[in-house]
């Protein structure tokens, strides 16, 4: 099956002639609905875990439980719609002519910066606000400050202006030095790695996506090899071949943005909103193949998000596939992106989306508000989580026009 569809792929990659040119001036709705859409139900699975009484099918499975929980798909998908964006992006820095050596360093700042909110909010969890005499609603309220501080895209200015938002900048960094300086965990717990955190993941897997597509670039036939090898090392590695555990993150996260770029290349080859069916159809045999994978995989592992097993990452890169192929047909072909415009500020400040709910629930923590009880089970919720997630979607937005924006 593997040697047919690399033949297949070979074939077509002989008979089509495709430059970077060909992608010039082209915004693919796709990549900013997809990316919306995950990021906003994102913010809405990270609200949910307090409500009482909702199917358990729409938390996260336990560690060693065999589910494909509705929470465990977002991160997925998340991870391939940012290898999505990686190939446009890279492109269109070369395209407005930027030095390989500047592109180099704007990809070691993005990883860097990810990594470092990461470790951040991944030891919040374990934060002693009574070692440390500055408590953790305070500490969260600093740390949020400090980002925007540090991280806001601030306009162009000159004279007092940009030595005021430089000033601005530099408070930021003293500040979140601060914070790890005074960080004290319980029970002695020490700042540390733990498992990088979400943006800690995203960091790693932008890294690792990015070097793969600097050297095989738009060539089909090798960035075909490249996913496939990333999906062998994540089989090799989940059943003991390869002892890949000393690498940052999972090879499966790896795996998952690798996917996302090589359906870019595919798009930058086969994307034609006049005659879309040809990429259409790939993205759903993709997606197949995947689903074929997953039922083959499944009596070896279990799906587990929390362990990274193949089996979630065939069956989420199968989701990724169906979803690409669905907006890219109700998007680039038939345009309907209006659709999506009530959550677009999830798709264009994405980072300011994800950031926004630790403040507020630090202020909430510190108001001691809490919800009325029918608001907190059921129904009634889960349409309050949704609220919520459209507020912070709608806020983001507010500040972007107000030139408050975390670019990175």
């Amino acid at each position: 099956m593997i040697i047919g569809f690399l033949k297949c792929f070979a074939y077509f990659c002989r008979n089509e002639s495709i430059t970077p040119e060909s992608m010039k001036n082209t915004r693919i709705a796709t990549i900013d609905v997809f990316r919306a859409v995950t990021m906003f139900l994102m913010l809405f699975v990270n609200d949910i875990p307090g409500l009482k009484q909702i199917p358990h099918w729409m938390l996260h499975a336990q560690m060693d439980e065999d589910m494909l929980g509705f929470s465990d798909i977002i991160f997925p998908c998340f991870l391939f719609v940012m290898g999505m964006s990686v190939p446009f992006a890279i492109l269109k820095r070369e395209e407005k002519g930027e030095p390989i050596g500047n592109t180099l360093l704007h990809i070691l700042e993005r990883t860097v910066a990810l990594i470092v909110m990461g470790l951040f909010t991944v030891n919040l969890g374990s934060y002693d606000g009574a070692a440390t005499g500055l408590p953790y609603a305070w500490y969260v309220i600093l740390l949020v400050i400090s980002i925007f501080l540090i991280w806001n895209l601030y306009p162009k200015a000159t004279g007092m202006r940009k030595r005021l938002f430089q000033g601005m900048k530099i408070a930021g960094i003293l500040l979140m030095i601060g914070l790890f300086c005074i960080y004290e965990g319980k029970n002695g717990a020490v700042f540390a790695p733990k498992w990088w955190g979400i943006l800690g993941l995203i960091g790693w897997t932008y890294l690792v996506t990015t070097i793969v597509f600097l050297i095989v670039r738009i060539r089909l036939v090798y960035m075909t090899l490249a996913w496939l090898l990333f999906l062998a090392l994540t089989v090799l590695s989940h059943n003991g071949m390869l002892d890949l555990s000393s690498l940052p993150s999972d090879m499966t996260h790896h795996a998952l943005g690798v996917s996302g770029a090589f359906a870019s290349v595919l798009l930058i080859h086969w994307g034609n909103r006049e005659h879309p069916f040809k990429f259409i159809g790939t993205m759903i045999g993709l997606g197949v193949l995947m689903m074929i994978l997953f039922f083959v995989s499944h009596p070896y592992w279990i799906i587990s998000k929390i362990q990274a097993t193949p089996t979630w990452l065939f069956v989420c890169n199968a989701i990724s596939f169906f979803m690409v192929a669905f907006f890219y047909y109700l998007t680039d072909v038939k345009r309907k992106t209006d659709w999506f415009m009530i959550i677009k500020p999830a798709g264009t400040v994405t980072l300011t989306c994800y950031i926004i709910p630790y403040f507020w629930y630090a202020v909430q923590r510190l108001l001691a508000f809490h919800y009325p009880s029918f608001l907190c089970a059921g129904v009634p919720g889960l349409c309050r989580s949704l609220l919520f997630s459209l507020v912070v979607v709608w806020i983001a937005g507010a500040l972007m026009k107000v030139n408050v924006r975390l670019k990175i």
